[in-house]
């Protein structure tokens, strides 16, 4: 194939994916997509979270018995 060639297919392309995305329908499907993106970021900082609190809460216990086995 010519470069010329190439260029019309890239071009042609170019403007099928640029009347893609002003449909009602794209918009829609990446903002859904956004949407579950954001709800598992909430998710996942929520899990982080609980997993912190438990290592503080497991270090607390750590140190209270390093104390009574001390004494």
């Amino acid at each position: 194939m010519t470069k010329l060639g190439t260029f019309f297919i890239g071009a042609a392309c170019g403007v099928a994916a640029y009347n893609l995305m002003k449909t009602p329908a794209f918009k829609k499907a990446c903002a859904s997509v956004i949407g579950k993106g954001l709800q598992l970021k909430e998710e996942a900082a929520a899990f982080a979270e609980t997993v912190k609190e438990d290592a503080q809460d497991i270090l607390a216990e750590a140190k209270l018995q390093s104390k009574a086995a001390a004494k």
